[in-house]
């Protein structure tokens, strides 16, 4: 299960860039972009993540996900499109020159945070 792993790093990056600061700070919401491609599991993600974030400022914290859909561009033709399928190349040349443009990332866009008494 690598959800596991990805909680792991989320959570360093996530309470590294909790200001120093804040006195007693509470995470309440994660938000996160994660590519179709990264085979990333919600409901293990979110299980591991409860699991590492006791006793830290992220204890009950939400995870808010957006899922990003696979895109490609043709180097050939220069179009773009979304990948529904399995297959890699342009349906409208028919080449396989073609870049990722988004579908693999697994990013923080922000953290929702109070600060507590």
């Amino acid at each position: 299960m690598h959800e596991m792993g990805i909680a792991e790093q989320l959570v360093q990056i996530a309470l590294d860039a909790i200001p120093k600061d804040i006195k007693n700070p509470k995470v309440d919401i994660i938000h996160l972009k994660i590519g179709k491609l990264a085979s990333v599991v919600e409901h293990s993600l979110t299980f591991c993540f409860e699991i590492i974030t006791k006793d830290t400022a992220l204890e009950n914290a939400r995870l808010e996900i957006d899922f990003v859909p696979v895109r490609v561009h043709c180097k050939s033709c220069d179009h773009s499109w979304e990948v529904t399928g399995p297959v890699f190349q342009c349906p409208f040349c028919k080449d396989g020159d073609v870049e990722m443009i988004s579908g693999r990332e697994i990013e923080i866009i922000s953290l929702e945070l109070e600060e507590t008494p």
